[in-house]
């Protein structure tokens, strides 16, 4: 059984601890371990976690199987957003599921409950940022109904990769 439960301070050092591992495993193959420990160095701290976290526009869920932490999803209302900024939309700025676990249906549970967050806050659509080289990610969002509209640089290290931006409308 899966919970899913809004992430609070306590859970920091378990989420961020999750959240490299679950990082390293989908990224690391394609691209230079420099890059890779550059990003998380930056990106993947206690620290940076507890700033995002008290974001008041940003909510963290985690999902639990048997108290152990295997995924989470980052959602940004504006003007927490990355890209968009439009009032009428919701991001999904990270949703992360740890290998082994990969398969159970958790990622469909997360991105339920973003859907379900988006409408309960009267947003038309959800949104995303997605590497173009993640062939499983752009599977998975593709099949659950997301279609890409742009595209948008994103600095990795010492290179410039190109995430795609993909949406669900809801009307």
């Amino acid at each position: 059984m899966v919970d899913i439960r809004i992430a609070n301070r306590k859970d920091i050092p378990s989420l961020v601890e999750m959240a490299r591992t679950s990082f390293l495993e989908a990224f690391t193959a394609q691209n230079k371990p420099e890059n890779v420990k550059a990003y998380l160095e930056e990106a993947f701290t206690e620290e940076q976690f507890l700033e995002e976290m008290e974001e008041p526009s940003s909510t963290f869920y985690i999902a639990e199987v048997e108290g152990k932490l295997v995924a989470y999803s980052k959602l940004n209302l504006i003007p927490a957003q990355t890209d968009v900024h439009d009032p009428e939309s919701l991001e999904v700025a990270r949703l992360y599921v740890l290998e082994e676990f990969h398969g159970l249906g958790i990622g469909s549970i997360l991105m339920e409950f973003a859907i379900q967050f988006a409408k309960q806050n009267g947003k038309k659509y959800l949104w995303l940022g997605v590497w173009e080289k993640n062939e499983k990610a752009l599977r998975f969002y593709e099949n659950k109904g997301f279609r890409r509209f742009g595209q948008h640089p994103f600095p990795f290290g010492d290179e410039v990769q190109t995430d795609y931006l993909m949406r669900i409308d809801f009307e």
